[in-house]
């Protein structure tokens, strides 16, 4: 992919480690109670090596610190990777450089010392603005601290995005309608807002299936999914991708390179990236990825086939409100966007006002979003 072999890098930097599990999280993070703070500096360091040979004379558009809970790294670690990552690849003038952050007092202290390091923008995990959601969430903070933690990020970042969960058990349209007003109220200008799922393999997925955990049926659902397109547009932060929200020109420029298929590099255990036509992924244990940095054997490289490419940027695009870019699709994959939709799916969908198609690319409607993976699964040829 040779037309996209120059175009800016976007780093992921995965920290493995949590204070506790999260009874609904599948992500890959896990509890220890000591961790070698020197080794996994060293780790990290040399894994970025790696990815710096591979992916030679590119600019750094972007990092992002994710796991995991990056805010529990050492703010010199912190430093040490991000100082390495612009010597490796000069830095874009406008660089983007996100933290994800827990919002307990331990944490928050550490958000001076991050800022320090270089991190211009913060991501905070606060969840739920009300204190018995986040003991049904199994989070370690209250509300107090969440709170507390968003106004320090706020004076210490130029720019705060914090998360919200939310069709939780029990909740009514009104209860979201204030509790998400009430966050449009604090004057960020990103939001993330993700609906509840059940994941298998969670805590959250065995109560589940012992009907101990009620979810909300799916007109509730489709009502809170509406509900939050219509406050935040109001607000003025509308939705760019399904569960993302900003003021225009706060979207996360790190995440727009997954969803626009650019390349990524990704280190840290279990991290995945994308290198021109190359998907990588790291060994998921964290253990097992720090003893095979020594031998160089802690990721593996597959080469995609077109169609494989093809499948990976319809997935990820969809997610835009702005949809796919047909010429930067071909760019990307190799593969004409007409080549890679079932025409006939597409002309249904078109007609029934779930999606709009033309020469520049497609988008789903506003009365498409909500069904994106159903959608996908009619379009994909």
């Amino acid at each position: 992919m040779t037309a996209e072999a120059g175009a800016p890098l976007a780093l992921y930097v995965h920290w493995p480690f949590c204070v506790t599990k999260c009874p609904y999280c599948d992500f890959n993070s896990h509890v220890r109670t000591q961790i070698d703070e020197a080794a996994w500096r060293a780790g990290l360091l040399a894994d970025l090596a790696v990815e710096a040979a591979a992916l030679p004379g590119r600019r750094l558009a972007s990092i992002f610190f994710g796991g995991g809970t990056p805010s529990l790294m050492p703010p010199a670690t912190v430093a040490a990777i991000i100082e390495a990552a612009c010597q490796y690849w000069p830095p874009c003038d406008d660089v983007e450089i996100t933290l994800e952050a827990n919002p307990s007092s331990v944490e928050a202290a550490r958000f001076a010392g991050f800022a320090a390091a270089g991190v211009n923008r913060l991501s905070l995990g606060i969840q739920a603005l009300d204190d018995a959601a986040l003991k049904l969430l199994g989070r370690p903070h209250d509300l107090a601290q969440g709170l507390a933690a968003l106004d320090v990020a706020q004076r210490h970042f130029g720019r705060v995005s914090f998360d919200l969960i939310y069709d939780r058990p029990g909740m009514t349209c009104a209860s979201w309608d204030a509790e998400l007003s009430r966050a449009l109220g604090f004057g960020t200008t990103h939001l993330s807002l993700y609906q509840l799922t059940i994941e298998p393999g969670t805590r959250f997925a065995a109560l589940h299936a012992r009907g101990q955990l009620a979810m909300p049926d799916a007109d509730t659902s489709a009502d809170l999914f509406e509900l939050t397109r219509s406050l935040t547009a109001a607000a003025g932060l509308p939705a760019y991708e399904v569960s993302n929200h900003a003021a225009p020109g706060a979207e996360s420029r790190h995440n727009l390179a997954y969803w626009t298929y650019g390349d990524y590099a990704g280190i840290g255990p279990g991290a995945h990236g994308r290198r021109q036509g190359v998907a990588t992924e790291r060994l998921k244990k964290p253990e097992q990825w720090l003893g095979a940095i020594a031998g160089g054997s802690q990721f593996t490289a597959t080469p995609l086939t077109p169609t494989e490419r093809a499948t990976e940027a319809l997935v990820m695009g969809l997610r835009l409100a702005a949809g796919i870019d047909a010429a930067r699709f071909a760019a990307r994959t190799g593969v004409a966007l007409a080549d890679a939709l079932d025409g006939a799916g597409v002309a249904r969908l078109v007609a029934q006002g779930l999606l709009e198609s033309d020469a520049a690319g497609i988008r789903l409607t506003p009365a498409g979003q909500p069904f994106v993976n159903a959608v996908l699964r009619e379009i994909a040829a």
